[in-house]
């Protein structure tokens, strides 16, 4: 038994505050705690999923922004990435390709690029949706309007992924230019969740100003969004942003804040990144074992996977791509999962338990 007040709130399904949290990120220093806290998210991992790691086939299908937040490659400003979109036909084989290795999620994911308008979104929404009927599909296209969001959903859109990056509006400000708040990325989460979507936040760990006090307050705003999925990777800089020269983010931070996230939202889908895997060769597995549940192989392209290069060295082939799957297969079993080909809704969903659409 953990004998520290924060641990027994967490283990305790307890609301947890400000202070709580601080005290909680103090222990990553302590092995014993860590394990015992690490054994925690791997039971509830299995009460609510058993072995199972999910797979999403990810389609990069854009890298055309008109944003300029510091960290990311594929920045508006950046003159030295070379752009592409896919047509919605070579979407369209990509999910084909993918459905037929045995992807039943497709994850559409590109830079806020205004070419893709609603109603050209809606109509590829529409499509995929028609082929693959038995396939959720998950957006993963930035800041929208509340309108543009229904017009997703009603189209078929099933999830949406939208990492808040950090919930301390000054540590937001010094990774975004002044055109962008966090009060809207906040209400965009929001607006996600009462319409009806399974909803992805997260954080970059490690990221350019980061604290302990801003951990804090990712994890209080994660307790209260209750998203369906979470995605934590440590932060990789990036050659041509102002944070070239910064330090990436531990590894080993990112397992123990997954392992957090775990107990916090034992339901949650969580994904072990391809940043961990950029990172340690060893890191989506490390990722496994410390509670998450995904994993996301590429289906862009190959001759466009390079291009989309949001911080540097990505893995793109190998193991992190579709192709390579009987690869990535024979590491989760290594690891004691089971790779399965179903749609890996979150628990809720599986359970038929109607999502409560909570405006704010």
């Amino acid at each position: 038994m953990i004998h520290k007040n924060a641990a027994d709130k967490l283990i305790g399904r307890q609301t947890m505050v400000r202070e709580d949290f601080i005290e909680l990120l103090g222990y990553y220093n302590n092995p014993e705690i860590r394990e015992l806290l690490r054994e925690e998210a791997l039971q509830l991992r299995k009460q609510y999923y058993g072995n199972r790691v999910f797979t999403r086939g990810l389609i990069e299908f854009t890298n055309y922004c008109k944003n300029n937040c510091y960290y990311c490659g594929i920045r508006g400003a950046n003159p030295n990435s070379i752009r592409y979109r896919l047509s919605q036909e070579e979407i369209l084989t990509c999910c084909q390709k993918g459905y037929r290795l045995g992807f039943r999620t497709f994850v559409l994911q590109g830079g806020e690029d205004p070419f893709y308008t609603d109603e050209k979104m809606t109509a590829i929404i529409q499509e995929i949706k028609q082929r693959y009927p038995d396939c959720a599909l998950t957006l993963s296209i930035g800041e929208k309007s509340r309108k543009s969001y229904q017009l997703f959903r009603e189209a078929g859109a099933d999830r949406y992924l939208l990492r808040h990056e950090t919930a301390n509006d000054a540590h937001y400000r010094r990774l975004h230019p002044d055109n962008m708040s966090l009060k809207n990325r906040k209400r965009c989460l929001w607006d996600l969740k009462s319409l009806g979507y399974q909803v992805g936040a997260g954080m970059m760990v490690g990221s350019p100003g980061q604290s302990v006090q801003t951990l804090a307050e990712d994890l209080l705003f994660l307790q209260e969004l209750k998203p369906q999925m979470v995605g934590l990777g440590p932060f990789i800089p990036h050659h041509d942003t102002c944070f070239a020269k910064e330090p990436a983010g531990s590894v080993d931070l990112t397992l123990y804040l997954l392992t957090l996230v775990r107990i916090l939202l034992p339901e949650v889908l969580l994904p072990a990144t391809t940043a961990l895997g950029t990172l340690d060769p060893s890191g989506r597995e490390k990722g496994l074992m410390a509670g998450a549940n995904v994993i996301m192989p590429n289906l862009s392209p190959l001759k466009n996977r390079k291009q989309y290069e949001l911080y540097d060295d990505k893995i793109c082939t190998g193991e992190e791509a579709a192709e390579c799957l009987s690869c990535l297969e024979k590491q989760v079993n290594a690891a004691g999962f089971s790779l399965v080909s179903e749609r890996g809704d979150a628990w809720q969903w599986q359970s038929n338990i109607p999502p409560q659409a909570t405006g704010h």
